[in-house]
């Protein structure tokens, strides 16, 4: 406690800097982890950053790898791109802890650790949305299991632009109003992805034990139960987070009296710690075999395209109408030319005639 409170004092003497040099203003309240000090912010962000690094690594590899075998995965792109977005997220916070001052950096650091959660939330959706259809696909056949995905989707793409431009106009404005309905925005945002962090939880339990009428669809390699239970745990761990997050904004204690959650290990622990395990899990457990769906694969029941990788191909829709189309000419072609012969030939009977 004693080696604490030179710290939170040096924290609230930058505040205090900060407040003078005007905009961008900080904000008032006490943030997770606080302003970052040359120690232990920088050892500590410096390791995360090895971390980091080398799973940016490993995942790419594995893209790359299963790209030159056809084995079309992008999931392991977007865990490649999460990585990236926190080796960002901590150069800018070893940055800031050198330039403590300097508001822009605080923003930019705030920005990118906002930012880069939502790609975990959306490649545990995916999962969800297939794992579902491998327990019911008879929900294909329904628009709102097509359009669901797509829209949880969009809301989380707009919740944090939302919670970003919240952000930076509250700390460019001195209105106690206009900083009110940002920290109500604010506050909305994080709420709604954290119900998203946890809406895979109850989801993927309901489908294991409702019964279905239809047998179970196989993707991808291992048990189905094994599958549920890895997205089980990445899904909890990404609520552990959210709601640490949305708990501490709720609080929200002022700067000069931070609570226990707004210490630097729970930051570090709670926002890079948990990406770092789930990241790590996913690739241990070769999640780009378990969760893959090959091109052209047909429901097991439907015997229709899975919509999952519809979107995960993108063109998915486009290539498989442009084989269909020139396989439907490669068969067509011994036919046409048959009737191109049988027509040349009637053609040349009715000139011999008219010529006897």
């Amino acid at each position: 406690m004693a080696s604490s409170q030179p710290q939170q004092q040096q924290q609230l003497q930058q505040q205090q800097q900060q407040q003078q040099s005007g905009l961008p203003y900080s904000l008032p309240m006490a943030q997770m982890g606080g302003l970052p000090l040359v120690v232990p912010d920088i050892p500590i962000s410096a390791t995360l950053l090895f971390f980091f690094t080398l799973l940016a690594a490993t995942h790419m590899a594995i893209f790359q790898i299963n790209r030159r075998r056809e084995h079309n995965f992008v999931f392991s792109a977007l865990l490649f791109a999460l990585s990236m977005a926190r080796i960002a997220t901590l150069t800018m916070r070893i940055v800031w802890a050198t330039q403590p001052t300097n508001v822009q950096i605080a923003i930019s650091a705030a920005i990118l650790t906002q930012a880069g959660v939502i790609i975990v939330f959306v490649v545990n959706l995916f999962f969800t949305e297939r794992i579902i259809l491998a327990y019911h696909s008879r929900l294909r056949q329904y628009l709102f299991v097509k359009l669901a995905l797509r829209i949880l989707v969009a809301l989380i793409i707009t919740m944090i632009i939302m919670a970003i431009i919240a952000t930076v106009h509250s700390m460019y404005t001195l209105s106690q109003t206009a900083k009110r309905k940002d920290r109500d925005v604010q506050l909305f945002a994080a709420t709604f992805l954290a119900v998203l962090a946890f809406l895979p939880i109850p989801i993927l339990i309901i489908s294991a034990l409702v019964p279905s009428s239809n047998e179970k669809e196989k993707f991808g390699t291992g048990q189905l139960r094994t599958k549920v239970f890895l997205l089980l745990f990445t899904a909890s761990l990404l609520t552990l987070g959210a709601g640490f997050r949305i708990g501490s904004n709720y609080a929200a204690p002022l700067i000069n009296d931070p609570q226990w959650f707004d210490h630097k290990a729970v930051f570090y622990t709670v926002t890079f710690g948990i990406e770092l395990i789930i990241s790590f899990t996913y690739a241990v457990a070769r999640f780009d075999k378990r969760f893959h769906v090959p091109d052209k694969t047909k429901g097991a029941s439907t015997g229709q395209e899975t919509t999952a990788d519809e979107i995960e191909s993108g063109a998915f829709n486009t290539v498989v109408q442009t084989e269909t189309a020139s396989v439907g000419l490669g068969q067509s072609e011994p036919d046409s030319a048959v009737k191109v012969d049988k027509e040349n030939s009637r053609a040349l009977d009715v000139e011999k005639g008219r010529s006897v």
